[in-house]
């Protein structure tokens, strides 16, 4: 009798750790959100030095290798370096580490990951990532202002809050009665704490029939394949994942009962969450520093991670994400030469600026903002928010303007020069994936979302963005690679003397009427090309760090005119 209660209590307490055991993704999440970082014993008696040195807050490059990945600003002197290699081959040359053994500058902080909230600090002489209690003071030393910014609860002030509130509500469709649907297409997934950008993501991408048949319509195939841990494969939980959002075996009415249809009478309730996630999220994050973490990131740069892994595992000749794929032609001139050169390559989505100054609503916008300093000054509710109104036109028209090529090298001249490019498409994709880009950094390193609607068409028609290759007269760039320049030698002088050409005076005298000095106006029309005030106006913001450049001050009504008569 005692052995068959010993054996009971073993069977018991067997039955309790197989209840109580984690699943294989639920061992892979941490018991708690981070490991504990602690504060670094640098960082209350850091010694910054007085260089000088101030961060632009846009262009960062190693200042050993010129790489602009994985970038790390030393918080003693300032100096931005690459990190260390990774193991896949990414990474950076470890300039960072290198510049630390060279002068015990303990403390750095990664360039990228700089946000209101903090940052990833690292320290080389406790080997870890640690605290900053006075990262702010510590990146205004080298004018970054980003952590000074004013913020209330939630990152909004309260009529921001209000109004976002109230837009929430009308995308929920808030006290409206709906009925539930069930069926293949209509099943959810469950949020995991800061799945949004996944979920979004993948409820797009099995609305596509390739990726249906790909996945859903092999499921029998992969299963049949699968290795000895399905938890690994990335194609079993593709598949997996699809089938749970497209059979329909997870989204199904309530079973009819006398309880539920009382609770359905007075609310329209499914008592289904949908589908988790949880092995899908825990694979494709694997090894990744943003997605394996508990914090918030971006759909755009999930689906391109996404994409490279669809492309590293297909199986045959067809992969699903070729429905994206699509080639972009740039064409890049040499604006003294005026030779260009044309290249190709390949994209999976559209990155559309924001042309604010192609508001059709500018006079409201004016209105609203009368009306919101009122009442700021006199302490009243403010009034309901206007946003510029963008047309989808103008964003288009924007991504076809050409932009300057910061550190250009013209084969033609064997020296750096000024250069335009421009994009277009060589190939037209099957489905166009469009990103907005609302996201803007100030001056002062403040990040600053724009807060605008864009009218968007029912029908769209990009032929004007194809591509038309080498036009005739277009003389080619000489296919000439710029010289290597060793770091450690003195760079050799390679400019060539060249006829300057006539400067276009127009153009000067709308930029010197901004409060840009007079030399600094003729500097951006000269290395543009004589194409435009415009062009110019670009290339002085994007060196406003230079000598000569920043010693004007553009005036808040010149800068009005210029942007409500810019062109569109």
């Amino acid at each position: 009798m005692h052995k068959l209660e010993a054996v009971g209590l073993c069977v018991t307490i067997a039955c309790d750790e197989v209840l109580n055991a984690k699943s294989p993704y639920r061992r892979q999440d941490p018991d708690s959100w981070e490991e504990e970082i602690q504060v670094s014993k640098h960082a209350i008696s850091l010694k910054q030095l007085d260089n000088g040195v101030r961060i632009p807050p846009s262009g960062w490059k190693c200042s050993k290798c010129e790489l602009q990945e994985n970038l790390w600003l030393n918080l003693t002197d300032g100096s931005v370096l690459c990190g260390k290699w990774f193991f896949d081959g990414t990474g950076g040359n470890g300039h960072a580490l290198d510049h630390y053994r060279e002068t015990n500058y303990p403390l750095a902080v990664r360039v990228g990951s700089i946000t209101p909230d903090g940052a990833d600090v690292y320290s080389f002489q406790e080997e870890e990532a640690v605290i900053d209690p006075h990262l702010a003071e510590h990146l205004a030393h080298f004018g970054i202002d980003m952590l000074q910014m004013p913020k209330t609860e939630n990152g909004f002030t309260c009529s921001e809050f209000k109004s976002r509130t109230h837009e929430w509500e009308v995308i929920q469709e808030s006290g409206l009665k709906l009925k539930p649907v069930y069926g293949p297409g209509f099943t959810g997934i469950k949020n995991l704490g800061n799945s949004c950008y996944l979920t979004a993501t993948m409820q797009v991408l099995f609305h596509i029939p390739e990726f249906q048949r790909a996945y859903v319509g092999n499921l029998q195939r992969i299963f049949d394949y699968s290795p000895l841990d399905p938890t690994q494969d990335f194609n079993t939980q593709m598949a997996k994942l699809g089938h749970g959002l497209l059979s329909g075996q997870y989204s199904k009415p309530p079973v009819k009962s006398e309880l539920i249809e009382q609770v359905m009478k007075e609310e329209y309730k499914s008592f289904q969450n949908g589908i988790s996630p949880r092995m899908f999220k825990a694979l494709t994050s694997k090894g990744h520093p943003e997605f394996a973490s508990s914090r918030q990131q971006d759909a755009q740069e999930f689906f391109l991670h996404l994409i490279n892994q669809i492309e590293r595992n297909s199986e045959g000749t067809e992969t699903p994400s070729d429905v994206f794929r699509y080639l972009v032609e740039e064409r890049i001139q040499c604006c003294q030469s005026r030779k260009v050169r044309y290249t190709h390559r390949v994209d999976y989505l559209m990155q559309l600026p924001v042309p604010v100054e192609a508001a059709t609503n500018k006079e409201e916008l004016i209105m609203y903002e009368v009306k919101r300093r009122e009442a700021e000054v006199n302490k009243r509710m403010f009034p309901e928010v206007v946003r510029a109104r963008i047309p989808f036109s103008a964003c288009l028209q924007a991504w076809t303007e050409p932009e300057n090529v910061d550190d250009f090298w013209s084969s033609a001249l064997q020296a750096k020069s000024a250069g335009i490019k421009t994009s277009r498409f060589s190939s037209f994709p099957e489905y166009l994936v469009i990103q907005i880009k609302k996201f803007t950094f100030g001056l002062d390193w403040v990040p600053k979302k724009l807060d605008v609607s864009i009218d968007m068409p029912d029908l769209l028609d990009i032929t004007f963005l194809r591509a038309t290759g080498l036009q005739l007269g277009e003389e080619e760039l000489p296919d000439i690679a710029p010289p290597i320049v060793i770091p450690d030698e003195p760079k050799a002088s390679t400019n060539i003397l060249v006829s300057a050409p006539e400067i276009d005076d127009s153009a000067v005298m709308q930029l010197a009427e901004m409060g840009f000095p007079l030399e600094a106006c003729r500097k951006a029309v000269y290395y543009t090309g004589n194409m435009g005030a415009e062009v110019a106006f670009n290339w002085i913001i994007a060196h406003m760090e230079e000598p000569g450049i920043t010693q004007g001050v553009i005036t808040s009504r010149a800068l009005f005119k210029w942007v409500c008569h810019a062109s569109p």
